[in-house]
C-alpha cells in the first residue's frame, strides 16, 4: 500500500518528521518496506506560458516557441523580453499555453528511475531549444505522449515550482501489505490517516461525506427508472448500488487527479476510470463503471447478478477469455455477463470515447468467494486485493455519493438519471464488546486508566461508553476485525505503542521443562528399527480415496477434505499401512538395495483419525491415534532363495525385537475369530485374518500383524513376500509408564540351549510359545535373566504333528549356571507342554 504523505495530510495533521513517521509507522501499523522522495524526480521543472510560438523555419513538424517563466531559471539565453527559446513537437501547443517546462540541467521524470535523461541546451534543425515542454508521459504521471501538458492558470501561475504547485513535492510511504489483511480500512488512504492520528494520539474525524449514508433525493424527482437490479445470490453479494449518470464527456483527467494516481503507482486512462479509482484508493471500496448504452435495451439497462451458467464465457478487460468457476459471481446484462463480480470488468462494456452515460457500480462481495475465483482463474487486480480482505458494506453509500459529486466536477454537464438503486441484505452489525481496564493492563502490563484507553479508542472513532469500571466499546463500522476483548487489547497496545511497554523479564522457573513421554517412546522406537534394518518414510495424513478402497477400507469411515490442497489427497488417513502399503512397489521397481538381495523394511510414526472412535477425554472430539506401521517386502527372487517360510515371521520378528527392546511383556493370540473393521483401535482392513496375530500388551490391544488380504496385494501390485503390522503407540506408551525400562544384565556366562517339541498340527505357534514362556518364567531359577527364541517350525509327511525348536538364553547374576541345571529346567517344561497339549520333547 503506497501512501502519499501530502495526501494523508489532507485528512490529518502530521507535526513529527518524516523518518519519525516511519518509525510509527513501522513499529505500530505495518512494515514499511519502501520510503521514496518524489520530489527529486521532478527536481527544476518550471511553470511557464507559451509567450510566442511560429512554425519552425526548417521542419514541418516543428515549433519554435518563446517561453515566459517569469525569470526563474538561471544561466539560460533569453531575448530582449526575457523569454527563453524552446523547439517543440507537440500538436497542441500555442500562444498563451501554461506548461512544465524542463530547462537545461533538469532531469526527464520518465527517466528518472531507469537511465537518468539530463537535458541540455542543443540544436534542433539549427534552432536553440532550451530543455522541452513535457508531456504526461515525459512527466511519468500518465502514458499519453500525443501532446505537451496542459496547465490550469487556476492552481498554477508563471515562474511557479511545478512540482510544488502540483503536491509532487512528497514522500511516499509503502507499507506491505501482508500487514493489513485483518484491515480491510487500512486498504484506503482515509484508514491509513486514520491510524496515522491514533497512533500520534491525535483524534481524527472522518469527513461528512464519508459518513454520510442518506441516498434519498438523488435524481430529478420526474425522471423515469431506467435501472433494474436483479441480485439472484445475496449470500455471494450481500449489498448492490447503482446509479445512471448522463451527459458524461470521456477524455483525459485534469493533471491533479493523474498527479494523484501516479503518485501511488497507478495509471491514469481517462476521467472517469480514473474517478473510480482515486476513490478506491480513498476509501478502499472499488467502484466499477459500465457505458449504459452498451448494457442497456431500448434505453432501459437491467443488471443481473448470479452465478454462471454451464460452459458460459466472459471475456474481460484485458482481453483474456475465461470460463467462471462454477461458484463465481457473474455481474450481466439482460442477456449476458459483462464483468465478473469483484475481479474485472468485461470488454464488452467497457468506457470508451463516445461513451455519453454511464452506470457506476459499488457492490460488496464475499471475501472468500472472490479470494477463490481470483486464485483459480489467476486474476489479481487492485479490486481483488481489497474485496477479499472483507470490505464493510456499510460504507457503499457515502462511496457511491462521493462518485457521483466527483464526476459531475469531472464533466460539468453529468447528471444522475433516476434514483440511486440498493439491494441490500447485508448483515453486518458490530456488537458491544465489554471489557475492563484490569483485563487490558494484565495482559499488557500496564497501568492505563479508563480515561487514557476511552482516548486512545475514541481518537480512531471507536464508540466507548462506561458503567462503573466496565468500558462497552463499539467499533466503527468500518472494523470488522473487533469481536472479543484480546481485540481491543491489541488495539490497545498498538495505539499506546509497544515501545512503551515494561521490559522486565518474565519469571521463569529453572526447574527442567518435563519430558514429552510421548516424544521420547517415538525417538526410542525410531533407533530401534532403524539398528534393525528398517528405513523410517514420511507420507501425507491425506489420501486419496482410491488407496483407501484398495486398501479393503470404508472410506466413509474416513474424514473427508472440503478444500483439499491437491485431488489426491481427499481423505484423512485412518491408519498408516496404506499409505506404506503404496510405498512397495515403487521401491521394488527401483531395485533400491544395491545387490542380490532386493528386500526392505519401511516403517513410519504418525497420526489418524476414524469416525466414531472418539477421544476419552474430550468426547465430542474424533481420537487421534498415535500409530507406527511396518512393512516389510521382499522381490520374489529374493524370497526363494533366502526364505523357506511365510513373510509373517519376518515381521513378528521386528515386532519381538521392538517390544523386547523397550522392555514390554506381551501376549500373542491367534486371530481366531469373526473378522470385525477393529481390534482394539487398529483397523483389521488389510490384514488377512487367518494369517494375522493379535498382540496384547498388559492385556489390551496393541497391535496386529500378519500378511495382507490377496485382493490388497494384487490391487497394490505387492509383491507375494510381504508382511508388516501396526501397532497403537498409546497403548505401548501406557504400558511404558508401569514397567522398568531397565533391566541389569547378569555378569556370569550365558547358557543356550535348544529343544524340539512335536506337538500336534492344530495346536498354534503362539499358544506354544506363549505357554513355555509362562513356564520358564515360573520355573526358572531365582535372580536369573532368560530370553525365549524360536530357531524353526517343521512339517513333515506326518501332518498330525509339526516339530517345533525353541531356543533358551539364561544367565545369573550371583553364578555361573550349568548345562545340566539349564536342561533340567527345560526338561521341566517339557513336562508340562506334554500335560498341556501333548508335546513330546524330541
Amino acid at each position: 500500500m503506497k501512501v502519499s504523505l501530502n495526501w494523508l495530510k489532507e485528512y490529518t495533521e502530521i507535526n513529527i518528521s518524516n523518518d519519525a513517521l516511519v518509525d510509527k509507522i513501522g513499529s505500530q501499523i505495518g512494515a514499511v518496506e519502501e520510503v521514496v522522495d518524489l520530489s527529486k524526480k521532478y527536481q527544476g521543472i518550471i511553470v511557464a506560458r507559451v509567450a510566442e510560438c511560429i512554425k519552425h523555419p526548417d521542419a514541418d513538424k516543428l515549433s519554435l516557441c518563446k517561453i515566459d517563466d517569469g525569470g526563474r531559471a538561471q544561466n539560460v539565453e533569453r531575448d530582449e523580453n526575457g523569454n527563453v527559446q524552446v523547439v517543440c513537437g507537440a500538436p497542441n501547443v500555442r500562444v498563451g499555453l501554461m506548461v512544465a517546462w524542463l530547462p537545461p540541467g533538469s532531469t526527464v521524470p520518465s527517466s528518472f528511475d531507469k537511465d537518468p535523461f539530463v537535458l541540455e541546451a542543443r540544436e534542433l534543425r539549427g534552432k536553440v531549444s532550451n530543455g522541452m515542454l513535457a508531456s504526461a508521459h515525459e512527466l511519468g504521471i500518465s502514458d499519453d505522449h500525443n501532446g505537451i501538458v496542459e496547465l490550469d492558470d487556476k492552481q498554477a501561475k508563471v515562474g511557479d515550482d511545478f512540482a510544488e504547485a502540483y503536491k509532487l513535492k512528497d514522500t511516499i510511504i509503502d507499507i506491505e501489505n501482508k500487514m493489513f489483511t485483518h484491515r480491510p480500512d487500512c486498504f484506503g488512504l482515509l484508514g491509513v490517516a486514520r491510524e496515522v492520528a491514533g497512533i500520534q494520539q491525535k483524534a481524527f474525524v472522518s469527513p461528512n461525506w464519508y459518513l454520510n449514508n442518506k441516498i434519498a433525493g438523488i435524481g430529478q424527482a420526474n425522471d423515469v427508472s431506467n435501472l433494474e437490479v436483479d441480485v439472484q445470490i445475496p449470500d455471494l453479494c450481500p449489498r448492490y448500488m447503482a446509479v445512471v449518470l448522463t451527459g458524461i464527456k470521456v477524455g483525459p483527467s485534469p493533471l491533479w487527479l493523474q498527479t494523484y494516481l501516479s503518485r501511488v503507482g497507478m495509471r491514469s486512462i481517462n476521467n472517469i476510470v480514473d474517478m473510480t479509482n482515486y476513490i478506491m484508493y480513498l476509501t478502499g471500496q472499488p467502484l466499477h463503471a459500465f457505458d449504459f448504452d452498451k448494457v442497456a435495451i431500448d434505453g432501459k439497462a437491467k443488471i443481473v447478478v448470479r452465478s454462471p451458467k454451464e460452459g458460459e464465457k466472459v471475456t474481460l478487460l484485458d482481453g483474456k477469455v475465461i470460463t467462471p468457476r462454477s461458484d463465481a459471481v457473474l455481474i450481466c446484462d439482460a442477456n449476458k455477463p459483462i464483468a465478473l463480480g469483484g475481479v474485472m470488468g468485461g470488454n464488452n462494456s467497457e468506457i470508451d470515447e463516445n461513451t455519453t452515460s454511464i452506470i457506476i457500480e459499488c457492490a460488496n462481495f464475499d471475501m472468500y468467494n472472490i479470494r477463490r475465483t481470483s486464485m483459480e482463474h489467476g486474476i489479481f487486480t487492485d479490486a481483488v486485493t481489497r474485496f477479499n480482505k472483507g470490505q464493510s458494506p456499510q460504507q457503499c453509500p457515502a462511496v457511491l455519493l462521493k462518485a457521483i459529486e466527483l464526476t459531475s466536477e469531472l464533466c460539468d454537464t453529468a447528471k444522475s438519471k433516476g434514483a440511486i438503486v440498493d439491494i441490500n441484505n447485508a448483515k453486518q452489525t458490530n456488537k458491544s464488546v465489554e471489557v475492563t481496564a484490569d483485563f487490558i493492563n494484565q495482559r499488557l502490563g500496564l497501568t492505563l486508566s479508563n480515561e487514557i484507553i476511552s482516548e486512545l479508542l475514541t481518537n480512531v472513532e471507536f464508540t466507548v461508553g462506561r458503567t462503573n469500571n466496565k468500558l462497552s466499546i463499539i467499533a466503527p463500522f468500518w472494523r470488522t476485525d473487533i469481536e472479543i476483548p484480546e481485540d481491543i487489547v491489541e488495539e490497545i497496545g498498538r495505539l499506546y505503542g509497544y515501545d512503551h511497554l515494561p521490559l522486565d523479564l518474565p519469571h521463569r522457573s529453572i526447574k527442567p521443562a518435563k519430558t514429552n513421554q510421548m516424544l521420547d517412546l517415538k525417538s526410542r522406537v525410531r533407533r530401534i528399527l532403524s539398528e534393525s534394518g528398517a528405513n523410517e518414510a514420511l507420507t501425507y495424513s491425506f489420501v486419496h480415496g482410491d488407496l483407501i478402497e484398495k486398501s479393503g477400507q470404508d472410506k466413509t469411515q474416513a474424514f473427508q477434505l472440503s478444500n483439499a490442497i491437491s485431488p489426491d489427497l481427499q481423505y484423512y488417513r485412518m491408519s498408516l499401512t496404506p499409505s506404506l502399503l503404496d510405498k512397495v512397489r515403487v521401491n521394488i521397481k527401483s531395485d533400491m538395495v544395491r545387490s542380490d538381495d532386493n528386500e526392505f523394511a519401511l516403517f513410519e510414526i504418525g497420526k489418524a483419525h476414524v469416525k466414531g472412535l472418539q477421544d476419552a477425554i474430550e468426547t465430542d472430539l474424533p481420537a487421534e491415534l498415535n500409530l507406527l506401521a511396518v512393512v516389510f517386502a521382499a522381490d520374489d527372487k529374493t524370497a526363494a532363495r533366502k526364505y523357506s517360510g511365510s513373510p509373517y515371521y519376518i515381521a513378528i520378528k521386528y515386532l519381538t525385537v521392538l517390544l523386547e527392546k523397550l522392555g514390554l511383556n506381551y501376549e500373542v493370540e491367534a486371530y481366531d475369530h469373526e473378522p470385525t473393521k477393529t481390534e482394539g483401535r487398529m483397523l483389521v482392513a488389510p490384514f488377512e485374518p487367518v494369517r494375522t496375530a493379535i498382540i496384547k500388551v498388559n492385556g489390551e490391544i496393541a497391535c496386529l500383524v500378519g500378511e495382507y488380504r490377496g485382493a490388497v496385494k494384487q490391487k497394490l501390485k505387492l509383491p507375494s513376500f510381504t508382511a508388516g503390522f501396526e501397532l497403537d503407540l498409546n497403548v505401548i506408551l501406557k504400558a511404558d509408564k508401569n514397567q522398568a525400562s531397565y533391566t541389569a544384565l547378569p555378569k556370569f556366562p550365558k547358557v543356550q540351549q535348544d529343544m524340539t517339541l512335536k506337538i500336534p498340527s492344530n495346536i498354534k505357534f503362539g499358544d506354544v510359545y506363549s505357554f513355555m514362556a509362562s513356564e520358564i518364567k515360573r520355573l526358572n531359577p531365582d535372580n536369573s535373566h532368560w530370553d525365549l527364541g524360536t530357531v524353526d517350525i517343521y512339517q513333515s509327511d506326518d501332518a498330525s504333528h509339526k516339530n517345533v525348536t525353541f531356543r533358551l538364553w539364561i544367565s545369573a547374576h550371583d553364578r555361573t549356571l550349568t548345562a545340566e541345571s539349564v536342561n533340567s529346567l527345560l526338561d521341566n517344561v517339557a513336562k508340562s507342554a506334554s500335560e498341556k497339549y501333548g508335546a513330546e520333547r524330541l
